[in-house]
């Protein structure tokens, strides 16, 4: 038997309930793992200044994976690593998809106003009103886009209902630099919201965990991980114990890993208390 000396934890749809806390059980669950010597890792497609809100709520230091893997902070707020979209790969990007420009976000490792770059918020505020009222002090409006990329950006995003992601799903399948990029889908079926990631090549949240697990000493079998999206998929491939949401897609429970709780349910809690009274043991139906 070997026990759990990690866990890594996606943020939302997973840690969070269907209201965007933290509920009592989960927090208890986290804190017990970190009381037992597990490591807690937040492992988010949010940019890392937005999920820290979350992070300071667990109450004990936890690192954290963001922006999908292309940024490792520990819990200090040490850089551990970045994995930022080339510069010349955001430009063709940006050009090959000018029909979809109104859904288009560039996310840059800043603090201040332009962190988050957009042309407009049109379309994007049919979509994630919620997200643009939470992120207007870092927001900064630029046309267009192509001006606003000086430097290397963390990533490219689009985002915008199931259906108009999917046609630009298909225009970015016609282009000549898939080779430069990683095409990330994150979907909530019942928000008919899609989020296109677009990150540099190899990037994800389950690179990102292995390069920390390497760099803690640990091995694949020793480390949990707990997710509901087409993001984490990566993340669950390469922990010896993956675990899924009650609440993710059918696509992701065809692997026929575990499956807890949704999170509406504490499911992050329902697997956390199992490996903290029994450690890793493969034949555990966590539900």
């Amino acid at each position: 038997m070997s026990l759990i000396r990690l866990v890594a934890i996606d943020i939302d749809g997973t840690l969070l309930d269907p209201h965007f806390q933290i509920t009592a059980r989960n927090l208890q669950a986290l804190r017990a793992a970190h009381e037992n010597g597990i490591e807690v890792l937040l492992a988010t497609g949010r940019r890392h200044d937005y999920a820290l809100p979350v992070a300071r709520q667990l109450g004990f230091p936890a690192a954290m994976i963001s922006s999908n893997g292309a940024v490792v902070r520990s819990a200090e707020g040490h850089t551990f690593s970045t994995d930022f979209l080339p510069r010349a790969s955001a430009l063709s990007v940006v050009r090959h998809m000018d029909l979809f420009r109104s859904h288009a976000v560039l996310t840059f490792d800043r603090t201040g106003q332009d962190a988050l770059i957009l042309e407009n918020a049109d379309m994007l505020s049919q979509s994630i009103a919620r997200w643009i009222e939470n992120n207007a002090a870092h927001i900064q409006y630029v046309q267009p886009l192509e001006a606003a990329i000086t430097e290397d950006p963390i990533q490219a995003m689009f985002c915008g209902n199931i259906a108009r992601m999917e046609e630009a799903q298909s225009r970015l399948a016609e282009a000549e630099f898939l080779d430069e990029i990683t095409i990330m889908k994150t979907q909530y079926d019942r928000r008919d919201l899609c989020i296109i990631d677009i990150l540099n090549h190899d990037c994800s949240k389950g690179h990102a965990l292995r390069r920390w697990a390497e760099h803690q000493g640990m091995a694949a079998e020793e480390i949990m991980a707990i997710g509901d999206n087409y993001n984490d998929l990566e993340m669950l491939q390469f922990a010896g114990l993956p675990v899924v949401m009650e609440n993710a897609s059918d696509d992701l429970k065809q692997y026929g890993w575990l499956v807890t709780g949704s999170n509406a349910e504490s499911g992050v809690a329902q697997a956390l208390e199992q490996v903290i009274c029994a450690g890793f043991q493969p034949p555990i139906r966590v539900k």
